[in-house]
């Protein structure tokens, strides 16, 4: 049988592969553990995230990266905290000609590395690196996400 989490889990990726700015745009959520700590996204090349020389549309890249640090961190941290994503900065390294992806991932140290400054401090921005990568492993952009979080009052 399976359990309540699993069923929302399930429920949120399906939504989210459905979502209006990621559907318009390709995007697509290929996997989420169960821990929300590992995600892989991708992005195939479209009419609709075409730009006009034919290459991956920057905005339609920057969307399949945009969400997934912050709703990691939200079921990670809890309800004790407020996370928001803050900013971004992408840097377009190689034309994206086809398939692209992104790995996210949050590791244990960083968690604990949040919990212990929101311990002595009121805020945090924590700043994430991704890299988005075509099917050859070339880098086609990379993003610095920062998130702000701090604990509820």
């Amino acid at each position: 049988m399976m359990k309540k989490f699993d069923i929302r889990k399930k429920f949120l990726e399906k939504l989210i592969n459905f979502y209006g700015p990621f559907l318009g745009a390709g995007v697509k959520l290929q996997k989420m553990s169960k821990d929300y700590r590992h995600a892989l996204v991708s992005m195939r090349l479209t009419f609709y995230n075409k730009n006009y020389v034919g290459v991956q549309f920057g905005g339609s890249l920057y969307a399949m990266v945009d969400p997934w640090y912050m709703l990691m961190l939200m079921k990670n941290l809890g309800h004790e905290y407020i996370v928001w994503d803050k900013s971004a900065v992408i840097h377009f390294r190689s034309p994206g000609k086809g398939r692209v992806s992104a790995e996210f991932k949050l590791h244990d140290e960083q968690i604990d590395e949040i919990k212990r400054s929101l311990e002595t401090q009121n805020k945090l921005d924590y700043t994430f690196h991704v890299e988005i990568k075509d099917d050859a492993g070339k880098l086609i952009a990379d993003v610095h996400k920062v998130i702000y979080i701090r604990k509820k009052s």
